[in-house]
């Protein structure tokens, strides 16, 4: 088990954004497959930031300031000798708030990476097949055809929204469990988003090969731990606000880096 979650798993998974780094430096031609990205990450992070993370962010005030009013209404009838409650409250504030900040960066850095590899795909394209002939000598694609091209990447997006709702729903059902309900929530949350963000980051390789959506899904669970350990590190790249306007790119050419390394010759 230690052998798993130290060579060839877990940490392995995590080791992918700086194994392209090495990439890169063998390999500077590169570098000029994430130019553009970038300056498209940069002008959608512009109004996500200023229109969503600022919007949330006074949300976040508002839903922190709301509860520690209900909870100082309730002190106030506690008897005199309970008045040390008071620091209890200020902790227990500055907790939600931290919690609420951390998870409207985590959804502005998701929101990001949609959009981001969306609209950018053609260059995110190129890179992966860049990688791929780099990585495995060759490049595997099977035609479909423009129109069905479009066809099968708008219903990768709505399958994505089906998948994300559909989990949403069942935890958030889940979450009203006693005890065991907030544990199977933050573990269903943890476990969907860091699906989707493989989906995101290994279907430049994956989508050459035309797979299905399930064929998809079924690849980064069967490549879990190291999935996991991906997605993690992805996810704190995502969530470091201007930052990730640079990560996302090493996010997308470490994914085709993984799945050459960990699926092609495996499962493929």
């Amino acid at each position: 088990m230690l052998q798993i979650l130290t060579g060839f798993g877990f940490l392995s998974g995590m080791s992918y954004p700086f194994r392209l780094l090495r990439l890169f430096k063998s390999n500077p031609g590169l570098l000029s497959y994430i130019i553009v990205p970038i300056l498209v990450n940069i002008v959608i992070g512009v109004f996500l930031y200023i229109g969503l993370f600022f919007f949330g962010w006074q949300v976040t005030q508002l839903l922190t300031n709301s509860l520690i009013n209900r909870l100082d209404l309730l002190l106030a009838d506690l008897p005199t000798w309970l008045n040390s409650l008071d620091y209890v409250v200020i902790i227990l504030g500055w907790l939600i708030r931290i919690i609420l900040s951390l998870l409207l960066l985590i959804l502005t850095g998701f929101i990001l990476v949609q959009f981001g590899v969306l609209l950018a795909a053609p260059w995110y394209g190129n890179l992966s097949e860049k990688i791929e002939k780099i990585r495995t000598n060759k490049v595997e694609i099977v035609e479909v055809g423009m129109v069905r091209d479009i066809w099968r990447a708008i219903l990768f997006e709505l399958k994505k929204i089906v998948l994300i709702l559909g989990c949403a729903v069942s935890i958030f059902l889940l979450s009203f469990l006693p005890v065991i309900g907030a544990i199977i929530s933050t573990v269903g949350g943890i476990t969907i988003t860091g699906t989707i963000i493989c989906l995101d980051f290994f279907d430049g390789a994956l989508e050459r090969r035309r797979l299905k959506f399930r064929k998809k899904v079924n690849l980064v669970w069967k490549c879990f731990p190291a999935s996991a350990g991906f997605a993690i590190i992805c996810l704190l790249l995502i969530s470091v606000p201007f930052i990730n306007l640079i990560t996302i790119p090493f996010c997308v050419g470490s994914g085709t880096l993984f799945v050459c390394d960990r699926i092609l010759p495996k499962y493929l």
